[in-house]
């Protein structure tokens, strides 16, 4: 019975750690992608909805409103 106890607490804590890790690689690679400058190529802006400003280089409007066109 105490063994039962001992593994159920061994799995458990192994479980628990698990997600900490899951989260903490989740965190790191959010603010990894946040500080970099995103591009899109015209194609991409206009399937996003929105339109290519090539004197600007920014796509206007859509899913990708205001980022760089490359």
């Amino acid at each position: 019975m105490r063994i039962r106890r001992i593994l159920a607490a061994v799995i458990a804590t192994a479980a628990l750690a698990g997600l900490g890790l899951t989260g903490a690689a989740a965190a790191t690679a959010t603010a990894t992608t946040q500080g970099a400058p995103s591009y899109v190529t015209p194609s991409e802006c206009k399937q996003g909805g929105g339109t290519p400003d090539l004197a600007d280089n920014l796509c206007k409007g859509g899913t990708h409103d205001g980022e760089k066109v490359d």
